[in-house]
Protein backbone atom coordinates (compact mmCIF):
# COMPACT_ATOMS: atom_id res chain seq x y z
CA UNK A 1 0.00 0.00 0.00
CA UNK A 2 1.51 3.30 -1.10
CA UNK A 3 1.63 5.85 1.74
CA UNK A 4 -0.09 9.15 1.01
CA UNK A 5 1.96 12.33 1.19
CA UNK A 6 0.72 14.76 3.88
CA UNK A 7 1.63 18.42 3.47
CA UNK A 8 2.24 19.89 6.93
CA UNK A 9 2.05 23.68 7.10
CA UNK A 10 3.41 25.84 9.91
CA UNK A 11 1.56 28.90 11.26
CA UNK A 12 3.18 32.19 10.30
CA UNK A 13 5.94 33.12 12.73
CA UNK A 14 6.06 29.66 14.35
CA UNK A 15 8.97 27.20 14.45
CA UNK A 16 6.75 24.15 14.90
CA UNK A 17 3.13 23.13 14.70
CA UNK A 18 0.98 21.64 17.45
CA UNK A 19 -2.24 19.86 16.54
CA UNK A 20 -4.91 18.86 19.08
CA UNK A 21 -6.92 16.06 17.49
CA UNK A 22 -10.18 14.82 19.06
CA UNK A 23 -12.17 12.25 17.10
CA UNK A 24 -14.76 9.52 17.65
CA UNK A 25 -12.27 7.01 16.26
CA UNK A 26 -8.77 7.14 14.80
CA UNK A 27 -8.95 5.78 11.23
CA UNK A 28 -6.20 3.94 9.38
CA UNK A 29 -4.48 6.61 7.23
CA UNK A 30 -1.14 5.32 5.94
CA UNK A 31 0.89 8.46 5.20
CA UNK A 32 4.26 10.22 5.40
CA UNK A 33 5.69 13.74 5.47
CA UNK A 34 9.20 15.31 5.57
CA UNK A 35 8.80 16.59 9.16
CA UNK A 36 9.46 14.83 12.46
CA UNK A 37 6.26 13.97 14.29
CA UNK A 38 5.91 13.52 18.04
CA UNK A 39 2.49 12.05 18.89
CA UNK A 40 0.94 11.50 22.31
CA UNK A 41 -2.27 9.44 22.12
CA UNK A 42 -4.76 9.62 25.00
CA UNK A 43 -8.01 7.81 25.87
CA UNK A 44 -7.44 5.34 23.07
CA UNK A 45 -6.30 1.81 22.37
CA UNK A 46 -5.70 0.09 19.07
CA UNK A 47 -2.90 -0.59 16.59
CA UNK A 48 0.15 1.50 15.75
CA UNK A 49 2.01 1.16 12.42
CA UNK A 50 5.44 2.78 11.86
CA UNK A 51 7.40 1.57 8.83
CA UNK A 52 7.36 -2.23 9.09
CA UNK A 53 6.58 -2.08 12.81
CA UNK A 54 3.14 -3.03 14.12
CA UNK A 55 2.06 -3.16 17.75
CA UNK A 56 -0.90 -2.53 20.00
CA UNK A 57 -1.01 0.79 21.82
CA UNK A 58 -2.75 2.08 24.94
CA UNK A 59 -3.44 5.52 26.35
CA UNK A 60 -0.37 7.73 26.88
CA UNK A 61 1.30 6.12 23.88
CA UNK A 62 4.17 8.45 22.96
CA UNK A 63 6.07 8.01 19.68
CA UNK A 64 8.57 10.03 17.67
CA UNK A 65 8.35 9.35 13.91
CA UNK A 66 11.30 10.44 11.70
CA UNK A 67 10.92 12.27 8.37
CA UNK A 68 9.23 10.36 5.54
CA UNK A 69 8.62 7.24 7.63
CA UNK A 70 5.16 5.88 6.69
CA UNK A 71 2.96 5.61 9.76
CA UNK A 72 -0.55 5.60 11.15
CA UNK A 73 -2.60 4.75 14.22
CA UNK A 74 -5.92 2.88 14.06
CA UNK A 75 -8.12 2.77 17.14
CA UNK A 76 -10.23 -0.18 18.27
CA UNK A 77 -11.84 1.38 21.37
CA UNK A 78 -11.70 4.35 23.72
CA UNK A 79 -10.66 3.95 27.36
CA UNK A 80 -13.59 6.16 28.33
CA UNK A 81 -16.31 5.50 25.77
CA UNK A 82 -18.00 8.82 26.61
CA UNK A 83 -14.92 10.85 25.61
CA UNK A 84 -13.10 11.36 22.34
CA UNK A 85 -9.91 9.65 21.19
CA UNK A 86 -7.26 12.36 21.58
CA UNK A 87 -3.87 12.90 19.96
CA UNK A 88 -1.43 15.72 20.63
CA UNK A 89 0.84 16.02 17.59
CA UNK A 90 3.97 18.17 17.35
CA UNK A 91 5.56 18.59 13.90
CA UNK A 92 8.98 20.16 13.38
CA UNK A 93 11.66 20.15 10.68
CA UNK A 94 15.05 18.50 10.96
CA UNK A 95 16.92 21.57 9.70
CA UNK A 96 15.33 23.81 12.33
CA UNK A 97 16.05 21.37 15.16
CA UNK A 98 19.69 20.92 14.13
CA UNK A 99 20.25 24.68 13.78
CA UNK A 100 18.80 25.13 17.24
CA UNK A 101 21.15 22.50 18.68
CA UNK A 102 24.14 24.11 16.95
CA UNK A 103 23.33 27.67 18.03
CA UNK A 104 22.27 26.95 21.62
CA UNK A 105 24.36 24.52 23.69
CA UNK A 106 21.45 24.33 26.12
CA UNK A 107 19.50 22.45 23.43
CA UNK A 108 22.28 20.15 22.24
CA UNK A 109 20.26 17.20 23.57
CA UNK A 110 17.86 17.72 20.67
CA UNK A 111 20.55 16.51 18.25
CA UNK A 112 20.99 13.35 20.32
CA UNK A 113 17.24 12.75 20.21
CA UNK A 114 17.17 13.03 16.41
CA UNK A 115 20.14 10.68 16.04
CA UNK A 116 18.31 8.06 18.10
CA UNK A 117 15.08 8.39 16.14
CA UNK A 118 16.13 7.22 12.66
CA UNK A 119 13.84 4.17 12.93
CA UNK A 120 11.22 5.82 15.13
CA UNK A 121 11.05 5.70 18.92
CA UNK A 122 8.40 4.51 21.35
CA UNK A 123 8.65 5.97 24.85
CA UNK A 124 7.32 4.64 28.14
CA UNK A 125 3.96 5.60 29.58
CA UNK A 126 5.85 7.61 32.23
CA UNK A 127 7.24 9.83 29.47
CA UNK A 128 3.73 10.10 28.04
CA UNK A 129 2.38 11.13 31.43
CA UNK A 130 5.07 13.79 31.77
CA UNK A 131 4.17 15.24 28.36
CA UNK A 132 0.48 15.12 29.30
CA UNK A 133 1.21 17.37 32.28
CA UNK A 134 2.50 19.99 29.84
CA UNK A 135 -0.71 20.11 27.81
CA UNK A 136 -1.80 23.52 29.15
CA UNK A 137 1.39 25.03 27.70
CA UNK A 138 1.53 22.84 24.56
CA UNK A 139 -2.05 23.86 23.70
CA UNK A 140 -1.76 27.49 24.79
CA UNK A 141 -2.78 30.32 22.48
CA UNK A 142 0.72 31.77 22.84
CA UNK A 143 3.24 30.39 20.28
CA UNK A 144 6.03 31.17 22.75
CA UNK A 145 4.49 28.97 25.45
CA UNK A 146 3.94 26.14 22.97
CA UNK A 147 7.56 26.38 21.80
CA UNK A 148 8.94 26.38 25.35
CA UNK A 149 6.87 23.34 26.32
CA UNK A 150 7.85 21.45 23.17
CA UNK A 151 11.56 22.17 23.61
CA UNK A 152 11.53 21.01 27.22
CA UNK A 153 9.73 17.85 26.11
CA UNK A 154 12.39 17.18 23.45
CA UNK A 155 15.17 17.60 26.00
CA UNK A 156 13.47 15.23 28.46
CA UNK A 157 12.94 12.61 25.75
CA UNK A 158 16.62 12.69 24.72
CA UNK A 159 17.44 10.98 28.04
CA UNK A 160 14.26 8.95 28.39
CA UNK A 161 13.95 5.19 27.98
CA UNK A 162 12.80 4.36 24.45
CA UNK A 163 12.50 1.45 22.03
CA UNK A 164 13.22 1.62 18.27
CA UNK A 165 10.33 0.73 16.01
CA UNK A 166 11.00 0.08 12.30
CA UNK A 167 13.84 -2.10 11.10
CA UNK A 168 16.96 -0.43 9.71
CA UNK A 169 16.15 -1.65 6.19
CA UNK A 170 12.81 0.15 6.22
CA UNK A 171 14.25 3.25 7.88
CA UNK A 172 16.80 3.67 5.09
CA UNK A 173 14.44 2.84 2.20
CA UNK A 174 13.79 5.86 -0.05
CA UNK A 175 10.18 6.79 -0.74
CA UNK A 176 8.60 7.84 -4.00
CA UNK A 177 8.80 11.63 -3.69
CA UNK A 178 6.82 12.54 -6.80
CA UNK A 179 3.95 14.19 -4.94
CA UNK A 180 6.10 16.51 -2.75
CA UNK A 181 8.15 17.53 -5.81
CA UNK A 182 5.04 18.17 -7.89
CA UNK A 183 3.48 20.28 -5.14
CA UNK A 184 6.68 22.27 -4.58
CA UNK A 185 6.94 23.10 -8.28
CA UNK A 186 3.32 24.26 -8.44
CA UNK A 187 3.62 26.39 -5.30
CA UNK A 188 6.93 27.87 -6.43
CA UNK A 189 5.34 29.02 -9.68
CA UNK A 190 2.37 30.53 -7.85
CA UNK A 191 4.59 32.40 -5.39
CA UNK A 192 6.78 33.78 -8.18
CA UNK A 193 3.98 34.89 -10.49
CA UNK A 194 0.96 35.62 -8.28
CA UNK A 195 1.09 39.34 -9.12
CA UNK A 196 0.71 38.46 -12.81
CA UNK A 197 -1.96 36.53 -14.70
CA UNK A 198 -1.41 32.82 -13.97
CA UNK A 199 -2.47 30.27 -16.58
CA UNK A 200 -3.76 26.93 -15.38
CA UNK A 201 -1.84 25.28 -18.22
CA UNK A 202 1.44 26.58 -16.81
CA UNK A 203 0.64 24.95 -13.46
CA UNK A 204 -0.30 21.72 -15.21
CA UNK A 205 3.01 21.74 -17.08
CA UNK A 206 5.25 22.20 -14.02
CA UNK A 207 3.23 19.65 -12.05
CA UNK A 208 3.00 17.19 -14.96
CA UNK A 209 -0.74 16.91 -14.36
CA UNK A 210 -3.92 17.27 -16.38
CA UNK A 211 -6.17 20.20 -15.50
CA UNK A 212 -8.66 17.93 -13.76
CA UNK A 213 -5.90 16.15 -11.82
CA UNK A 214 -4.35 19.49 -10.86
CA UNK A 215 -7.52 20.70 -9.17
CA UNK A 216 -7.99 17.43 -7.27
CA UNK A 217 -4.29 17.27 -6.32
CA UNK A 218 -4.18 20.88 -5.10
CA UNK A 219 -7.39 20.60 -3.11
CA UNK A 220 -6.20 17.40 -1.44
CA UNK A 221 -2.82 18.76 -0.34
CA UNK A 222 -3.51 22.47 0.20
CA UNK A 223 -7.12 22.29 1.32
CA UNK A 224 -8.46 24.94 -1.06
CA UNK A 225 -8.71 25.59 -4.77
CA UNK A 226 -5.91 27.13 -6.82
CA UNK A 227 -8.08 30.24 -7.26
CA UNK A 228 -8.63 30.70 -3.52
CA UNK A 229 -4.95 30.14 -2.73
CA UNK A 230 -3.90 32.62 -5.40
CA UNK A 231 -6.38 35.13 -4.03
CA UNK A 232 -4.91 34.83 -0.53
CA UNK A 233 -1.40 35.48 -1.87
CA UNK A 234 -2.62 38.59 -3.64
CA UNK A 235 -4.56 39.88 -0.61
CA UNK A 236 -1.45 39.37 1.52
CA UNK A 237 0.61 41.54 -0.82
CA UNK A 238 -2.14 44.15 -0.89
CA UNK A 239 -2.08 44.33 2.93
CA UNK A 240 1.66 44.94 2.84
CA UNK A 241 1.33 47.72 0.24
CA UNK A 242 -1.54 49.39 2.09
CA UNK A 243 0.46 49.40 5.33
CA UNK A 244 3.88 50.36 3.99
CA UNK A 245 3.10 52.73 1.11
CA UNK A 246 0.74 55.58 0.26
CA UNK A 247 -0.04 54.22 -3.20
CA UNK A 248 -3.61 54.79 -4.41
CA UNK A 249 -5.84 51.78 -3.77
CA UNK A 250 -6.31 51.29 -7.51
CA UNK A 251 -2.53 50.95 -7.91
CA UNK A 252 -2.34 48.59 -4.92
CA UNK A 253 -4.95 46.40 -6.57
CA UNK A 254 -3.06 46.32 -9.86
CA UNK A 255 0.32 45.67 -8.23
CA UNK A 256 -1.21 42.80 -6.25
CA UNK A 257 -2.51 41.02 -9.34
CA UNK A 258 -6.10 42.32 -9.48
CA UNK A 259 -7.00 43.87 -12.82
CA UNK A 260 -10.49 44.82 -11.64
CA UNK A 261 -10.86 47.28 -8.73
CA UNK A 262 -14.40 46.19 -7.86
CA UNK A 263 -13.26 42.55 -7.65
CA UNK A 264 -10.31 43.59 -5.48
CA UNK A 265 -12.55 45.49 -3.05
CA UNK A 266 -14.95 42.55 -2.83
CA UNK A 267 -12.21 39.96 -2.26
CA UNK A 268 -10.41 42.17 0.25
CA UNK A 269 -13.57 42.75 2.32
CA UNK A 270 -14.31 39.03 2.29
CA UNK A 271 -10.81 38.15 3.50
CA UNK A 272 -10.17 40.99 5.98
CA UNK A 273 -13.72 41.99 6.99
CA UNK A 274 -13.05 45.62 6.12
CA UNK A 275 -12.39 47.67 3.01
CA UNK A 276 -8.83 48.45 1.85
CA UNK A 277 -9.38 52.08 2.90
CA UNK A 278 -10.45 51.03 6.40
CA UNK A 279 -7.49 48.67 6.64
CA UNK A 280 -5.04 51.47 5.81
CA UNK A 281 -6.74 53.88 8.24
CA UNK A 282 -6.52 51.29 11.03
CA UNK A 283 -2.80 50.81 10.46
CA UNK A 284 -2.13 54.56 10.46
CA UNK A 285 -4.06 55.01 13.71
CA UNK A 286 -2.78 52.01 15.65
CA UNK A 287 0.63 51.33 14.11
CA UNK A 288 -0.15 47.63 13.67
CA UNK A 289 -2.19 45.38 11.44
CA UNK A 290 -5.73 44.56 12.53
CA UNK A 291 -6.33 41.09 13.90
CA UNK A 292 -6.93 38.67 11.07
CA UNK A 293 -8.97 35.53 10.94
CA UNK A 294 -5.73 33.60 10.44
CA UNK A 295 -5.28 33.01 14.17
CA UNK A 296 -3.63 29.65 14.72
CA UNK A 297 -6.26 26.95 15.16
CA UNK A 298 -4.81 24.08 17.17
CA UNK A 299 -7.69 21.84 16.14
CA UNK A 300 -7.25 22.39 12.40
CA UNK A 301 -5.48 19.56 10.67
CA UNK A 302 -3.31 19.85 7.54
CA UNK A 303 -5.81 19.17 4.75
CA UNK A 304 -4.09 16.27 2.99
CA UNK A 305 -5.77 13.59 5.11
CA UNK A 306 -9.03 15.28 6.02
CA UNK A 307 -11.12 12.93 3.92
CA UNK A 308 -13.10 10.61 6.20
CA UNK A 309 -12.89 6.85 6.19
CA UNK A 310 -15.47 4.42 7.47
CA UNK A 311 -15.04 1.69 10.03
CA UNK A 312 -15.16 -1.10 7.47
CA UNK A 313 -12.45 0.46 5.35
CA UNK A 314 -10.30 1.04 8.40
CA UNK A 315 -10.39 -2.60 9.52
CA UNK A 316 -9.81 -3.79 5.97
CA UNK A 317 -6.75 -1.57 5.63
CA UNK A 318 -5.38 -2.89 8.93
CA UNK A 319 -5.66 -6.49 7.71
CA UNK A 320 -3.96 -5.64 4.41
CA UNK A 321 -1.16 -3.82 6.21
CA UNK A 322 -0.65 -6.72 8.61
CA UNK A 323 -0.26 -9.05 5.63
CA UNK A 324 2.22 -6.69 3.94
CA UNK A 325 4.36 -6.49 7.08
CA UNK A 326 4.25 -10.27 7.48
CA UNK A 327 5.34 -10.74 3.85
CA UNK A 328 8.21 -8.25 4.31
CA UNK A 329 9.53 -10.14 7.32
CA UNK A 330 9.23 -13.47 5.49
CA UNK A 331 11.34 -12.12 2.62
CA UNK A 332 13.94 -10.66 5.00
CA UNK A 333 14.11 -13.84 7.08
CA UNK A 334 13.57 -16.82 4.73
Amino acid sequence: MKPQYERVTFPEGCSLRVYHRQVLEIPFEWHHHPEYELTLTLNSRGWRFVGDHIAEYESRDLVLVPPDMPHTWASTSAIDAQSAHTAIVVWFSRDWALRLADLCPEFSAVRRLLNQASAGLSFTSNAGEKMELRLPELLADSPQLRLQAALQTFIDLADAEASPLATSQIASRPLDRDEPVQLSRILDLLHKRFCQPVRVQDLCTVGNLSERSLHRFFLRHVGESVTDYLGRLRIGRACMLLAQTDLPISVVALDSGFSNLANFNRRFRSARHMTPKEFRRYFLQHGCLPDSTAKTDLEKRPPSLERGSGKGRKLGDIKRKEQEIYDQHEKANP
